[in-house]
């Protein structure tokens, strides 16, 4: 921009001195190199902070790695390199057997879980009627020895007593034998109990634990095929039938690219967004349109730089590894014109924003764009 306005400052120059016949002497040029500095450097500055400039502005994009959720081997790549497809279009099949197999396995062994919770529930309610049975032993054999005690007990141990020694004691141990009987059933059946209520949310332990590994089979065997996440395309898929897909983070089989959300970011002088807002003007010029300027709004302000980034480390920080001074982030929504011409993603422009202050200015920024944009033509190939 300055070499601009120097050298529009010397083509006033040359039309002040060669074709107005100013006269050359000692006054004339060090008033017009005088003044050119003072008001080339006046404009530049008062520009700068109220009407900034960057060549560092990029049209960026969301890309991502795909890795595998589940290991196996690629049977189909269905999906083209660059060829763009829909959210949920299959990008590529793994051979689901040994999903399938481990799913009908989980399948069967939660059949056989739901079939013991049922086998342990019958378990409880014979444990619980032995129980009752065992009770009701005891009981008769109680009446019955209570019956034998308290007719000898009667007679004062005369001789008319109406039962005869061993059979008093015979009727103890029947009853006694009734006692431990129904304590041991009463033992069973707690211990039923305690298995038929294993439980978690009103539903059987073993069967719960049954059910998730069933959903987690589920899960894999759906993950045996990969859908895209969004509308977008598999840039440069080098993945084919027979190779092994594996599910590690640092080793994806292939990226995407969305094209369902695009940002376009410029970089500026800390100095210079002192007063940029959010709903300021802008105009940019891409790269890959020459000749033409388009129309943005400021949408936000970053308020972070790289620069002051700290992460935690092993390695304490030098400040030579920071002495670049770094630039801020500005957001800019561009306006619908942008979408007739094919921008790629990493496209990259020039963005002027207009502030509110020394609105005056703003012309001389806005004709500088545009001859920067008419620059864009000259393209010499390396």
């Amino acid at each position: 921009m300055t070499t601009l306005l120097c050298l529009l400052y010397a083509a006033l120059c040359i039309v002040a001195f060669r074709l107005l016949r100013l006269p050359v002497n000692q006054w004339t040029l060090t008033t017009t190199v005088l003044g050119g500095v003072v008001l080339i450097g006046g404009i530049v500055i008062a520009m700068n902070y109220n009407h900034p400039f960057t060549t560092e502005a990029r049209l960026y994009f969301y890309a991502t790695p795909i890795s595998p959720a589940v290991n196996g081997q690629v049977v189909d790549v269905p999906v083209a390199p660059n060829t763009h497809v829909k959210k949920g279009d299959v990008l590529f099949r793994l051979d689901p057997r040994p999903f399938e197999y481990a799913l009908a396995h989980r399948k069967a062994a939660l059949a056989k879980a739901q079939q013991d919770a049922l086998e342990r529930q019958a378990a409880l309610k014979a444990a619980n009627a032995a129980v009752d049975g065992a009770r009701d032993s005891r009981d008769r054999a109680k009446d019955d020895y209570d019956r034998h005690a308290t007719a000898n007990a009667r007679a004062g141990g005369k001789g008319d007593a109406p039962f005869s020694e061993a059979e008093v004691v015979n009727r103890r141990d029947l009853y006694l034998a009734a006692q431990s009987a129904l304590a041991s059933a009463a033992a069973q059946a707690d211990q039923a109990r305690l298995a038929a209520n294993a439980q978690i949310g009103g539903i059987d332990t073993t069967v719960a634990q049954l059910e998730a590994e069933v959903a987690r089979a589920e899960f894999d065997l759906e993950q045996s095929v990969y859908r895209a996440p969004t509308d977008g395309y598999a840039a440069q898929v080098f993945l084919h039938p027979g190779m092994m897909a594996v599910s590690l983070p640092l080793r994806p089989v292939m990226t995407f690219v969305h094209t369902d959300r695009r940002v376009f970011a410029a970089a500026f002088n800390q100095l210079s967004l002192q007063r940029v807002a959010a709903g300021d003007e802008a105009e940019i010029s891409f790269a890959a349109v020459p000749g033409q300027v388009f129309r943005g709004t400021v949408k936000t302000v970053v308020e972070t730089m790289a620069t002051g980034q700290l992460e935690p480390s092993g390695t304490l920080l030098a400040p030579d590894d920071r002495q670049a001074p770094g630039r801020m982030i500005t957001v800019i929504d561009l306006g619908e014109e942008v979408a007739a011409y094919n921008l790629p993603g990493g496209a990259t422009a020039e963005v002027a924003v207009y502030t509110k202050s020394m609105a005056a200015l703003a012309i001389i920024r806005r004709i500088l764009l545009r001859m920067r944009a008419w620059e864009n033509y000259l393209v010499f190939d390396r």
